[in-house]
């Protein structure tokens, strides 16, 4: 059950501060009981933080939380028309969207300071805290079927590159088919669901997680190699803002999919691609493994490798690709 206070009280600790209990209690006009209270709240969904007697409650460091109306105030005004909706806490941006998503307009981007249960690529849980991930879901409405959507993630993986660009994370690299990578460690995911016929209209979620500053217990928790923008960065972010910068691009980077399908941004997705003409191990569903060049990527978006066997060409689905000397996916 949701604290009501649980998250107003945090927005005051966001400036990494000690606050009094009495003083917030003070503040919201309840008891000091109210106020550990909706505490304890934070700490059951995994939220650190630091009681010391005397001087009161504080967060390990500064946090900008997001906010609904700071992140159109970055917006430009032929974007206004997104429907961004902010949450404190959600189990998933993407199953939230999938679940209501009748109800909601083409162009909804649903966001949300902690994200309980994230999911990643083959079933994976996507690792979350308390400003250590912004995790968001995009709702986009296509004329076109499911069929015609291959190479979709793709697509946004050049999005998301082109905006960490624009921040100044200019070291990010793609790996096919969903992940952005910096110094082969995984910096950000790409989550697609699709509803609707194979023909007919369909409807992608569209759900992205990059991590910002990951605590040890959370790095803890990856099963690979893992970075994030705090390490990357030489400056801190304004976290609104890039919200408003990475919808700006997936906004420019859909219309033209929509347009032109995957083939217009396929050059530029292969120039960042981390594994272009390197060695790469391909782990097959039923766990064999094929070696082989990266080549090329086609017109919807597989990945075409030099194997023993000659060239082949690689959909996404349950394949993993593999740096042939890495150990991790």
């Amino acid at each position: 059950m949701m604290n009501s206070l649980t998250f107003p009280i945090l927005k005051l600790l966001a400036d990494g501060k000690f606050h009094s209990g009495e003083a917030i209690a003070q503040h919201f006009n309840v008891s000091r009981a109210t106020i550990w209270n909706a505490l304890q709240h934070a700490e059951s969904l995994g939220i650190e933080v630091f009681s010391v007697r005397g001087r009161g409650y504080k967060l390990p460091q500064a946090l900008t939380l997001l906010d609904k109306q700071a992140i159109v105030n970055n917006m430009s005004q032929q974007h206004a028309w997104l429907n961004v909706e902010v949450f404190d806490t959600l189990p998933s941006t993407n199953s939230y969207l999938m679940q209501n998503m009748s109800a909601k307009t083409h162009g909804t981007c649903v966001v949300t300071n902690l994200q309980t249960s994230g999911r990643g690529r083959r079933g994976r849980e996507w690792q979350a805290s308390l400003g250590a991930s912004l995790t968001f879901s995009l709702l986009w409405r296509f004329q076109c079927g499911a069929a015609a959507l291959s190479g979709l993630s793709l697509a946004v993986g050049v999005a998301l590159i082109r905006g960490l660009h624009e921040i100044g994370a200019t070291e990010a690299k793609l790996k096919w088919p969903n992940d952005i990578l910096v110094n082969q460690q995984k910096l950000a995911g790409i989550l697609i669901e699709l509803q609707g016929d194979m023909e007919g209209p369909s409807t992608a979620v569209i759900g992205v997680g990059i991590n910002l500053q990951l605590p040890e217990s959370v790095l803890q928790k990856i099963d690979q190699p893992a970075t994030d923008l705090h390490q990357i960065l030489a400056h801190t972010i304004n976290l609104n803002s890039v919200m408003a910068i990475l919808l700006k691009h997936l906004v420019d980077v859909l219309f033209t999919f929509e347009s032109t399908g995957f083939d217009e941004l396929r050059d530029e997705w292969a120039k960042h691609h981390a594994y272009h003409q390197q060695a790469v191990r391909m782990l097959m569903p039923d766990g064999s493994e094929v070696n082989g060049v990266v080549q090329a990527i086609s017109e919807n978006g597989s990945l075409i490798v030099e194997t023993a066997n000659g060239l082949q060409k690689f959909m996404s689905g349950e394949i993993s690709l593999r740096s042939y000397t890495a150990t991790q996916a």
